[in-house]
């Protein structure tokens, strides 16, 4: 498996080095001037997002802890180191380490693994939901939707992200009355076709169900969804101030929410696959291409902005995440293999998934 990840890496370094000599021919650009940008920016504002970020942060810390509440009671404080180095472990080595959130919170409140995998899965739908929600909103009632690129088509999106919104919350409450028959079923018809296949989805069904048992009740539930909706309200506030930040760029200091809906989603499409290091760039290109192929960014200030993105909502967290796990005598490095290894474990099903796991001994 480790060796099919290399060969992908190196297939992609290749296609990202390609992909920068093609915009190279193709776009003019002057480095004089994309330092000028830079120099003059507004670094307060840049400030001012990564604050919001930590505080997105602390946010998830007590969306982990509502999970948690049936199971064990724990304050937001105890966990926000985990969510401080498991993030900075996904802005050092990628996807490799989405894992090492539920590892450490596992190890620091003596919970199984596979339940907090299984809350990792919930919290996953709720950052869906919220983030979807938020999309919607802004591109069906922004009063500068008719100037969108592709508006119409925007806004067919933006409705059926809503329906996929609501469709997602229709499941949710499916799996939680009916998810055990629902894996059971699902197992017994894949499985016809392919028993592993089969399984594995199975699991997945019954880990997503379990990880809603870990909300006891509808104020609960609540609860969670209006922490999803505050976080990602902040991080949408933060894209907003660090593209507003370049004063000198008319487009980018009148930046709308509309606007900034389509370089988001263009951003996180671009860091779906992250891989250490490699994944900078490519989200890098992928919002700098969409601010100026799209929204009409000239070339400097757009690479300048998709640059200063990236260091505001994902990399700011790495000095302190180090730094953090320092002091819980954590190394980054061996935290991530353990759960690279323990992702591979799940997908074979020698660990299972949910809150009545049995503790997994490393």
């Amino acid at each position: 498996m480790k060796g099919k990840r290399w060969i992908l890496w190196l297939l992609l370094t290749a296609a990202l080095v390609t992909l920068v000599f093609f915009i190279r021919a193709r776009v003019q650009f002057s480095w004089r001037i994309f330092g000028e940008q830079l120099k003059q920016a507004d670094w307060r504002r840049f400030a001012i997002g990564i604050a919001l970020i930590y505080a997105a942060y602390l946010l998830r810390a007590v969306r982990w802890s509502i999970f948690l509440k049936p199971v064990k009671r724990v304050s937001p404080f105890k966990l926000l180191g985990s969510q401080v180095i498991g993030f900075t472990g996904v802005a050092l080595f990628g996807r490799l380490a989405d894992l090492v959130r539920p590892y450490l919170v596992a190890r620091r409140v003596d919970l199984t693994v596979g339940s907090q995998v299984a809350v990792y899965t919930v919290e996953r739908m709720f950052d869906l939901g919220s983030m979807a929600l938020i999309f919607s909103l802004a591109l069906v009632f922004a009063p500068d939707r008719s100037t969108l690129p592709h508006h119409e088509l925007m806004v067919k999106v933006a409705k059926a992200s809503f329906m996929v919104t609501v469709a997602l919350a229709a499941f949710a409450v499916f799996v939680r009355l009916s998810g055990g028959a629902l894996a059971g079923f699902t197992e017994e018809k894949v499985g016809a076709f392919s028993a592993n296949l089969g399984k594995s989805i199975a699991d997945k069904i019954r880990a997503f169900r379990d990880g809603l048992n870990t909300l006891a009740s509808f104020p609960d539930f609540l609860l969670a969804a209006l922490v999803s909706f505050a976080m990602w309200a902040m991080i949408v506030l933060a894209y907003l101030e660090t593209l507003w930040a370049f004063s000198d760029s008319p487009a980018l200091i009148n930046m709308t929410l509309a606007r900034c809906m389509v370089l988001m989603a263009a951003s996180m499409g671009g860091s779906i696959f992250q891989l250490p290091v490699i994944g900078w760039f490519t989200t890098i290109l992928a919002t700098s291409a969409t601010m100026h192929g799209w929204l009409g960014v000239a070339p400097e200030p757009a690479l300048g902005a998709g640059a200063m993105l990236l260091v505001v909502s994902f990399l700011s967290i790495v000095p302190v995440g180090l730094i953090w796990s320092r002091f819980e005598h954590v190394s980054l490095k061996r935290v991530t293999e353990e759960s690279e290894e323990l992702e591979e474990e799940l997908l074979l099903g020698e660990i299972p998934v949910g809150v009545g796991a049995v503790p997994h001994k490393r």
